[in-house]
C-alpha cells in the first residue's frame, strides 16, 4: 500500500467508529436522555439530535438553506480535501496527510447522518465544563465532531511549523 494511501486507513476507522458509536446511542438510549454516567456529572452518554452545527448554530434557518450549508457545502469540501490530497503537483507531508485523512472521517461521519437521518446528527458525549466561558457542561458532541476539531488544530500547527517540502519530499 503507497504512503499515499496508508492515512485514508483512518478516516475509514473514524466513520466506522463514528457511525457504529451512533447506532449504539440511538439503539440503546431513547432519544434526549441520559443514558449513562461516569465519574459522578463529569460524563454522560447521552442521546440528543443536532440539526444545526457547532453549538446548534443555524438550526432555526429554512430547511433549504440548512441543505445548502450543512449538506452542500461539506460535500464540496470533501471533494476539495480529496482533490488536493491526490494533487501530484501540491506537496504535502505525511503528518498533513494524516490531518487531512482524520479531517475526512469526521465530516464524512456526520454528513452520512445528515443525509441518512434527515439533517439530524446524533451527538452523545457530554462533558462537564464547570462554568468555564460561562457554560456548565460542553455541547454535546460525537466522534465525528472531536476528529474534526482535532484536526483543524493539527492542521493550524503544521501550518505554522512544518517547513515547505518539494514534490520528492524535500525540504526547501
Amino acid at each position: 500500500m503507497s504512503k499515499t494511501w496508508r492515512p485514508l486507513i483512518l478516516t475509514v476507522f473514524i466513520v466506522l467508529a463514528d457511525q457504529l458509536s451512533k447506532a449504539w446511542v440511538v439503539a440503546a438510549i431513547p432519544e434526549n436522555t441520559v443514558g449513562y454516567r461516569f465519574f459522578g456529572d463529569f460524563l454522560a452518554i447521552v442521546h440528543v439530535r443536532n440539526t444545526a452545527i457547532a453549538f446548534s448554530m443555524g438550526s432555526a434557518l429554512p430547511i433549504w438553506i440548512r441543505l445548502v450549508f450543512f449538506v452542500g457545502l461539506p460535500v464540496v469540501l470533501l471533494v476539495i480535501v480529496l482533490l488536493i490530497y491526490f494533487n501530484e503537483h501540491i506537496p504535502l507531508s505525511m503528518p498533513t496527510r494524516w490531518t487531512l485523512a482524520l479531517f475526512m472521517g469526521g465530516g464524512v461521519g456526520n454528513l452520512i447522518d445528515r443525509i441518512f437521518r434527515s439533517l439530524r446528527v446524533v451527538d452523545f458525549i457530554s462533558v462537564k465544563f464547570y462554568g468555564i466561558f460561562g457554560l456548565e457542561r460542553w455541547p454535546t458532541f460525537n466522534i465525528a465532531d472531536a476528529s474534526l476539531v482535532v484536526s483543524g488544530i493539527l492542521l493550524a500547527v503544521l501550518l505554522l511549523l512544518e517547513k515547505e517540502v518539494d514534490r520528492d519530499g524535500k525540504e526547501r
